[in-house]
């Protein structure tokens, strides 16, 4: 349960290599095109770093700050040692967001976790689709037939418009 979300919350989950950065790289500007404020959070599977070697910020992470807090009048960045090794949470990540200011949060991953999803499918890559497994997911987007029939809306994986109009008919306030 997403406890922390005080916005709605959706995410796009699907296997590897369905292209759901693609898409959403697409839908973000249709919707703050209808003035909706976006927050994203994105998993991601291994290691990573947002700053690159040689930056101030990078060289007094690695030195051992377990957080960076970086800011400056433009933008802030929060890094985050997690010794841990577990996947995060969403919801305490949810609670990290500045959600006042949003009108939605998009999600990118996450898949086996229980919040409302569009679940993004192509045949072509020979994985089983998720929807009749998880009550979780709203809609499919594909851009082939499904294998499982279901009574969800089924999106045009190539109409980022069609999706992002889901998205506002379902979830924006605007």
């Amino acid at each position: 349960m997403l406890t922390n979300a005080r916005k709605p919350v959706v995410g796009f989950a699907a296997w590897s290599g369905t292209g759901k950065t693609t898409l959403l790289k697409e839908i973000i500007p249709l919707l703050r095109d209808r003035g909706i404020e976006v927050g994203m959070v994105k998993h991601a599977h291994h290691g990573f770093d947002i700053d690159k070697p040689g930056k101030d910020s990078y060289e007094l992470r690695k030195s051992g700050a377990v957080q960076m807090l970086v800011a400056s009048s433009r933008r802030e960045a929060l890094v985050v040692e997690r010794g841990t090794g577990t996947d995060p949470d969403l919801n305490h990540l949810l609670a990290r967001l500045d959600q006042e200011t949003l009108d939605i949060i998009l999600v990118e991953g996450f898949k086996h976790e229980t919040y409302p999803k569009v679940e993004l499918y192509r045949a072509k890559l020979g994985k089983p689709p998720l929807y009749p497994e998880d009550d979780s997911v709203i809609a499919v987007a594909t851009d082939s037939e499904l294998p499982v029939s279901t009574a969800l809306p089924v999106l045009d994986i190539n109409n980022p418009g069609e999706i992002a109009a889901f998205l506002c008919a379902r979830f924006c306030e605007r």
